[in-house]
């Protein structure tokens, strides 16, 4: 059940997440509290120094950070984030952002999200959720 909720919800956000669809994105899979996000750094998304411009490394992460916390089905938003850059992104670099809840606390959690591309760690991002009044979906859907 909570699987498949999870995935209804993420359908749903998916449909109106332009921000997320615009840079590319596809979402490989969610779970309760979990989230996989793919992006491809494209020419329009490095700096001047020739590497992928941390806003967009922080965007994949962030949106990775709102399907796991969304996926029970209760409005969830950001309340704080951070983001530690580990090693440059490059131009045709895939990069994997992965989601996990750590902890909950009434209606409050806390989640990490991981930015790979292959087996190496580009990103660590902790971010802060609050659950606001509200469900993504109808209950009945």
């Amino acid at each position: 059940m909570g699987e498949d909720l999870a995935a209804r919800v993420a359908a749903a956000m998916w449909a109106d997440d332009a921000a997320s669809a615009g840079l590319g994105m596809k979402l490989l899979a969610v779970g309760t509290g979990t989230a996989r996000l793919e992006m491809t750094v494209r020419d329009d998304m490095v700096n001047g120094h020739g590497i992928a411009h941390g806003g967009f490394v922080f965007t994949l992460a962030d949106s990775a950070f709102a399907f796991a916390c969304n996926s029970r089905n209760q409005v969830t938003v950001a309340q704080a984030c951070d983001i530690v850059f580990v090693t440059a992104a490059r131009r045709g670099d895939v990069l994997v952002a992965e989601a996990r809840e750590r902890t909950v606390f009434g209606r409050n959690a806390i989640y990490d999200v991981t930015v790979c591309r292959g087996d190496e760690v580009v990103a660590e991002f902790r971010g802060r959720s609050r659950q606001l009044p509200g469900t993504v979906i109808q209950e009945d859907s």
